[in-house]
């Protein structure tokens, strides 16, 4: 039995309160899901400037009305610092998933970017270290690694930013082990590797690749690669991820605290082959509603050329063990977009919380 199962069992003998901000997004939904079907209690925190009221819908319609009722869902921004204490009153766990994504974003409002990842995340620090919150899990990013060239890529080691993304999320990194070494505030920072899966949106300028190549290919559009497709990732399915989330947050070791971990699969894949991966998929589905066609265009400013996690760390100190390859991620996905296309989705910009 892994970790991870022992742990599932463990939480529902013994219930929390858990803080997951950005709640109404991609991931935070999905922690959202997982920490109600084991009968925990959550706080949601969500401005809505991304996220979306349809993703917590499908939440509720996957729980009991039992475990629906132990979701309070408080609508605010981490920029305010009186919202970022109500959140976290009576919490035991916070799960930080809050954020303004996208390397572009940042390129065209660098200063959306930094109010929200850094004046929003020290919020969230204050307001969780007054409360005494056990323990302070936080989305941090790949895009920290910058323009070291070694790969796989090893927690110590990391370049110069790309972006002011990038700026971002190493700032949230300093500002994490400050907490830690000043207020004895435990905290675990989780560096994202192209997290994927149900619910990610697949509309706006920000959107991630992967669920708008599933609208093209379902829809017939065409669908578009950055360079010449031998780009590579480590994409990560979303299951994944929230077994870390959760690992992070109860972990007992006081050598796994005030850390941050690579989260991935800890396997490379080019665009190109992505591509042909979810084509076979939504082929296979019958879903398909006409002929797609892919597209190269010029490289994007700012993204690095391949990535790679080495997931050793996370392995050893959290009891990470990673159920889903990219394979059977796409399988999952797959069912999910060819019965979900037809959901009305918003055309705001997607969150990569």
């Amino acid at each position: 039995m892994t970790k991870y199962n022992t742990l599932k069992k463990e939480l529902k003998r013994n219930q929390s309160t858990w803080l997951v901000t950005g709640i109404a997004g991609f991931i935070g939904s999905n922690l959202l899901e997982t920490l109600l079907k084991l009968d925990q209690k959550v706080v949601g925190l969500d401005n809505f400037s991304t996220g979306h009221q349809y993703n917590l819908d499908e939440v509720k319609e996957l729980v009991t009305p039992e475990q629906w009722a132990n979701f309070d869902l408080i609508q605010g921004d981490i920029r305010d610092i009186n919202t970022c204490n109500q959140a976290c009153n009576g919490v035991r766990y916070v799960l930080h998933q809050a954020a303004l994504g996208s390397v572009p974003r940042s390129i065209e409002d660098p200063a959306l970017t930094n109010a929200n990842n850094i004046s929003g995340f020290l919020n969230m620090l204050i307001a969780a270290r007054d409360a005494n919150v056990k323990r302070f899990v936080y989305a941090a990013s790949s895009s920290t690694y910058g323009d070291h060239p070694d790969l796989p890529k090893q927690e110590p080691n990391i370049g110069n930013p790309l972006s002011p993304y990038a700026v971002t999320k190493l700032v949230n990194e300093l500002y994490a082990d400050v907490f830690a070494r000043m207020y004895d505030f435990k905290t675990i920072g989780l560096r994202y590797f192209n997290i994927f899966g149900q619910r990610q949106d697949p509309n706006g300028a920000y959107a991630a690749v992967i669920p708008k190549w599933y609208s093209g290919l379902l829809s017939g559009n065409d669908v578009f690669i950055n360079g010449d497709g031998e780009t590579s990732r480590d994409f990560c399915f979303i299951d994944n991820c929230v077994q870390v989330n959760l690992l992070a947050a109860t972990v007992q070791s006081t050598e796994a605290t005030n850390q941050v971990y690579n989260v991935a699969f800890g396997e490379r894949n080019t665009l190109n082959r992505l591509h042909q991966l979810i084509k076979e998929r939504v082929e296979q589905s019958g879903a398909k509603q006409g002929d797609s066609r892919l597209i190269y265009r010029d490289f994007r400013a700012g993204d690095v050329r391949h990535s790679l996690a080495d997931i050793s760390k996370a392995e050893k100190l959290l009891g990470y063990a990673p159920q889903y390859s990219i394979e059977k991620g796409l399988d999952k996905a797959t069912q999910w977009y060819t019965t979900n296309m037809t959901r009305n989705f918003s055309p705001k910009k997607d969150c990569c919380e």
